[in-house]
């Protein structure tokens, strides 16, 4: 991303979100900005006896939201995303049988896809056969499956898309989706992440990799973004989705917009297959473009909600970066701590934080910050929320393989 192309700001007209802080945006918001501790993080059974035996999952039954039928056809994480666009639609004041289906988007981005299904199913097969694995297999696993579950459940007929590029998935699915209706191929795209890694066979590579937390004693104060004693992160589940509007359909309909997205920005480190860049090159040029697209400057930003995943090189990378490119004035935070890492779908659930950052004008805290790492070189909002005055917001990710993606939002 350059800057080359015209101005284009899609307005945000709707939030939906699925997280372990809470069912539904009121609900996450609420526990980000007002608990000190988070409360979707416990043990958990199917990963007994590992290193890092614990979690973030979101507790809601989504038989009883989405009923039997509808929700057997899906993943745990299509199902978190057909939930969390349903809140989003219904947020942007949409009704689903009243729109051009052919003019509404869908673009959600997954680090995984169906996990636990293609898990149970492996089971199944190693202790009963290859007669009992199910033929749903595909389908229901495939990372494009969240997206084509909400296309089939809101009769979304546009341009439909499954974003896999790791922890920064669901920054990237929501840039694809400006550019779409910079494009005018839609006036509508729903746009985020979903992610529900329950599976035993990840969680324990995460370990033998060494990237997650092995605090078994206090799994609530495990992860612990930017604090000096952090060592790893902590998996979590959830979905976050934004309704997107080209501004004028927004206007035409008289909707309220809650925010803007005016620049979005991408690059690939071209280093290494986990570790980032240790000089943040590539997510300085990903931030760097995404500034140049919106048009502002390091001045303009006032908030910062980072990747921040609580490991010890990455939170370090990233607060030096953030340093060098937009200095130490804006009030940086990382929300993982109480939602979880929730791989593709973090850059969904942490835009529709920044969303709600910029209208309430309020900080998010970041939880279990006890001790910041005094090499971090910006200012990390601890304890409390914090009052400010901003009018643009960034929001960065970061992931395997050296993706990066970063978003700026304005009021």
């Amino acid at each position: 991303m350059t800057g080359a192309l015209q101005p284009f700001s899609a307005a945000v007209t709707g939030l939906g979100m699925v997280t372990a802080a809470g069912v539904g945006t009121k609900a996450t918001w609420h526990a980000v900005t007002h608990e000190t501790q988070p409360g979707g993080v416990a043990h958990h059974e199917e990963l007994a006896d590992l290193p890092c035996d614990f979690m973030y999952t979101a507790d809601l039954d989504t038989t009883e939201l989405l009923g039997v039928a509808t929700q057997r056809l899906m993943d745990r994480f299509s199902q978190l995303a057909v939930i969390a666009a349903r809140e989003a639609v219904a947020d942007a004041g949409l009704d689903p049988d009243d729109w051009d289906g052919s003019r509404v988007a869908v673009v959600i981005g997954s680090a995984h896809g169906g996990l636990p299904f293609y898990d149970q199913q492996h089971a199944a097969m190693l202790e009963r056969g290859a007669r009992r694995v199910s033929p749903k297999l595909a389908p229901l696993t495939v990372v494009n499956g969240a997206a084509s579950s909400v296309c089939m459940d809101l009769g979304a007929r546009g341009p439909s898309l499954g974003v896999a590029t790791a922890c920064s998935s669901g920054t990237v699915a929501l840039g694809t989706a400006h550019q779409l209706l910079r494009a005018g191929v839609c006036d509508i795209a729903i746009a985020g992440g979903a992610e529900s890694p329950i599976s035993r066979l990840l969680i324990a590579s995460a370990c033998r990799m060494k990237a997650v937390s092995t605090r078994r004693e206090d799994p609530a104060a495990a992860c612990r973004p930017f604090d000096a004693a952090r060592d790893g992160f902590v998996v979590g589940e959830g979905a976050g989705l934004l309704v997107l509007e080209r501004p004028e359909h927004a206007a035409a309909r008289r909707a309220p917009v809650r925010a803007h997205i005016r620049g979005y920005g991408a690059s690939s480190d071209a280093f290494a297959a986990v570790a980032p860049d240790p000089d943040g090159n590539g997510i300085e040029r990903a931030l760097r473009g995404a500034m140049a697209d919106a048009g502002v400057q390091a001045g303009d930003i006032g908030h910062v909600n980072a990747h921040g995943t609580s490991t010890v090189m990455n939170d370090l990378i990233e607060a030096t970066m953030l340093e060098r490119v937009i200095g130490t004035h804006p009030l940086v935070t990382s929300t993982k701590a109480m939602t979880g890492h929730t791989l593709g779908a973090a850059g969904g659930i942490e835009t529709a934080l920044t969303v709600l950052a910029l209208e309430e004008q309020l900080v998010p805290p970041t939880a279990n910050l006890d001790v910041p790492d005094p090499r971090l070189p910006v200012q990390v909002v601890r304890e409390e929320p914090r009052r400010a005055s901003f009018d643009c917001a960034v929001k960065t990710s970061l992931g395997f393989g050296g993706h990066n993606a970063a978003l700026v939002l304005t009021r």
